[in-house]
């Protein structure tokens, strides 16, 4: 198998997890809420800063990830075994119809607060744990070619999350919020799987199987 096809997979595969982890689809009803009230300035001004903050907090965690491992004396597999766990935890909860956001957006109400973009949308909606941790993850024990498509493919979530949430009265509309609860149970269950495969490599990794 050449190094091309190789790194192809490498992305799906970093593709899948973030879209499962952080499906744009699925958060639509939380963004909904949190901009009620909002203008039309208003909401473009908070997408805009919610996705670049989003990735500016994934991008620095995945670029000073190397330097925390050495820092803290973090081992590969000791990450992947407690990242694995998070992960599936996280995922159990979305199909549970959990969200770690439920709470903020319970105190916000419809009462429009331009904050939103920083908390909850940016973070933890898009740049979460489970994102954080997916992201350092896949990037421990991985060359610079393998960090850089994994930028790449959490700046295309991004973009997907801006575009999705640009479009968000249309896809409510044609979808309806039961088969969004739907999807965001769906990519739980993913999630779970995604998080089971990374505690058995880091077991693995651990005890050299």
């Amino acid at each position: 198998m050449d190094s091309l096809t190789i790194y192809i997979g490498f992305a799906i595969t970093v593709f899948m997890g973030f879209f499962a982890i952080i499906n744009p689809i699925a958060n639509l009803p939380v963004y909904m809420t949190i901009v009620a009230g909002a203008n039309k300035a208003q909401k473009k001004e908070v997408k805009r800063k919610a996705v670049t903050i989003a990735f500016l907090i994934v991008l620095s965690f995945i670029i000073l990830g190397k330097i925390i491992f050495s820092l803290f004396g973090l081992t590969i597999p000791a990450f992947k075994i407690a990242g694995g766990i998070l992960i599936f935890l996280a995922g159990v909860d979305m199909m549970r119809s959990k969200t770690p956001h439920e709470d903020a957006d319970s105190e916000k109400g419809n009462k429009f607060n331009p904050n939103v973009a920083i908390s909850p949308l940016a973070t933890p909606l898009m740049a979460g744990p489970g994102s954080i941790v997916t992201a350092m993850t896949f990037v421990s024990g991985r060359g610079w070619i393998e960090m850089g498509i994994v930028i790449l493919m959490f700046g295309i979530i991004c973009l997907l999350h801006f575009l999705i949430f640009r479009m968000s009265g249309l896809i409510i509309r044609k979808l309806g919020k039961n088969v969004i609860k739907v999807i965001g149970r769906i990519m739980g269950l993913i999630i779970t799987v995604i998080g089971t495969g990374m505690v058995l490599n880091g077991i693995q990794l651990a005890f050299d199987i």
